[in-house]
């Protein structure tokens, strides 16, 4: 049966049919609507902190594949090559492109050497710590999907990212791990789908990264 499309329209759509399906009357997941909010809140952040223009399109862009991977992993453990890597290339893209489109980029476009350090570091720094986790426990530690993630998150945000990123998700999960362990008796070997931490660490840097750096840079 063919949807009309007022009952595709985000949020309103999902109101407006009282969280039902128009064809069948089945109830639609209200997971659905917890993404295009969450959506929207990020969006109207986006416009309020770069205005409407091209940094507000790059944000746009990287935020949804964010909230999309965060999503798959939480699904189905799996980072998603379709969208990390075509995201490289465009974060590289936009790196050269946002130098003659934006007079004064606020964070969200770096340098096009910025953005290649950026995937180089993301990258490789958790390369070299899967390598090494692999090689002294005998156990994989962490999937290829979470590297080539943090090497997008670099490409969109430059090397500055990284470390911020990488603790903001360190945190995240930490306390995640030790909520399951202490409330749900999940064992310490327990494996917590990674890539969504990443996505808030980055979210959480492309929104408030510049206050904490000139926190930390600030004269006590």
């Amino acid at each position: 049966t063919a949807i009309p499309f007022y009952c595709n329209i985000p949020l309103f759509s999902y109101l407006f049919l009282r969280g039902r399906c128009r064809s069948c009357r089945e109830w639609i997941s209200f997971r659905y609507v917890a993404v295009e909010l969450l959506m929207a809140v990020l969006a109207v952040a986006l416009f309020y902190q770069f205005g409407l223009g091209l940094a507000f399109v790059v944000g746009f862009v990287f935020v949804a594949a964010l909230i999309v991977i965060s999503f798959i992993d939480l699904d189905v453990r799996i980072v998603p090559d379709v969208i990390s890597l075509p995201g490289i290339v465009i974060g590289l893209l936009f790196s050269v492109v946002g130098r003659y489109l934006i007079s004064d980029p606020v964070g969200i476009v770096p340098t096009p050497l910025g953005a290649l350090l950026g995937v180089l570091a993301g990258g490789g720094f958790l390369l070299a710590v899967a390598w090494l986790y692999e090689r002294f426990t005998g156990v994989e530690g962490m999937g290829g999907g979470d590297i080539k993630l943090l090497a997008m998150i670099g490409a969109f945000l430059g090397w500055p990212s990284i470390p911020l990123t990488l603790f903001f998700s360190s945190l995240g999960g930490s306390v995640i791990g030790l909520t399951f362990m202490l409330f749900k008796g999940v064992d310490r070997k327990y494996g917590l789908p990674f890539a969504p931490f990443l996505c808030l660490g980055a979210l959480l840097y492309l929104f408030f990264g510049e206050q904490v750096i000139l926190f930390y840079l600030s004269p006590p």
